[in-house]
């Protein structure tokens, strides 16, 4: 082995303990975390975004959306030329999933499509839904297209968000077979912050929904520490240094000017 002999090049740059503790912190550097948030301490945690520290909703969203497309074109960029479903919910979460459809086609998928339940009636989701119709991605409203799921490269999973609680709506069922049917077949899902059908605080339940990606946002919520996928990013960037100490989190840095931060 390498490491038993005396290398040239290292000796004049590092000691030997000195290399070994650096190899330590580059192991850790992205995954040095403390804190999660549960369903209440996230509500205040978005409110005190908006009114101490002046962030509107669409700003966040915007963020938001453009942490989560980062994070999958991170892990799924060799799937750009195959289909990519993004399933977006009425709330906060599927308004990052429109922004995120928008920064994946900015970034090279070519063959994006939104489905909803219904058209938007928010001003600022019209908007964004237009914005994602204006950069080539497509938009359905009919779930059963997708029961298949067969040829679809990656699914973003945006449906329900911290503010979920279990169960799931009868009307939003078809979507979340979506996710079970597209995870049977071993096509990636990328969850938004919240696997859908998951409770923020105690995970997963009953369900067996188990995404290959979880992104979340700001900080985890505590139902990520049952998370067993193996790809699990941060996107929270903005938070200020303030807001995360006092809800108690030490959040991993973020390496270079990334948007996202892998912890596992």
């Amino acid at each position: 082995m390498w490491l038993l002999r005396k290398p040239i090049f290292f000796k004049k740059l590092v000691s030997f303990p000195a290399f070994f503790v650096i190899l330590s912190r580059l192991n850790t550097y992205e995954r040095r975390m403390e804190g999660y948030l549960g369903q209440e301490a996230s509500i205040r945690f978005d409110q005190e975004l908006f009114n101490q520290y002046k962030f509107s909703l669409d700003q966040l969203m915007e963020l938001a959306g453009l942490s989560v497309a980062s994070a999958i074109k991170t892990v799924y960029g060799g799937y750009m030329e195959k289909p990519c479903l993004v399933v977006c919910g009425p709330g906060n979460n599927g308004g990052d999933g429109l922004v995120a459809s928008r920064h994946l086609a900015h970034f090279g998928f070519s063959n994006i499509t939104i489905l909803l339940k219904e058209p938007p009636v928010k001003e600022l989701f019209k908007s964004l839904l237009h914005q994602a119709q204006k950069n080539r991605v497509k938009v359905s409203y009919d779930p059963t297209q997708f029961n298949e799921a067969s040829s679809m490269g990656v699914v973003v999973d945006a449906l329900f968000g911290f503010s979920f609680k279990p169960p799931v709506r009868k009307e939003y069922e078809p979507f979340v077979n979506i996710l079970y049917t597209a995870i049977a077949k071993s096509i990636p899902v990328a969850s938004v912050d919240i696997p859908s059908g998951w409770d923020v605080e105690t995970g997963p339940g009953n369900t067996l929904f188990m995404p290959q990606m979880l992104i979340s946002l700001s900080a985890p919520k505590i139902c990520s520490k049952y998370f067993s996928g193996p790809h699990h990013f941060l996107g929270g960037r903005f938070v200020p240094d303030e807001l995360a100490q006092k809800y108690g989190l030490i959040l991993p840095q973020y390496p270079g000017t990334d948007q996202v931060v892998r912890i596992v």
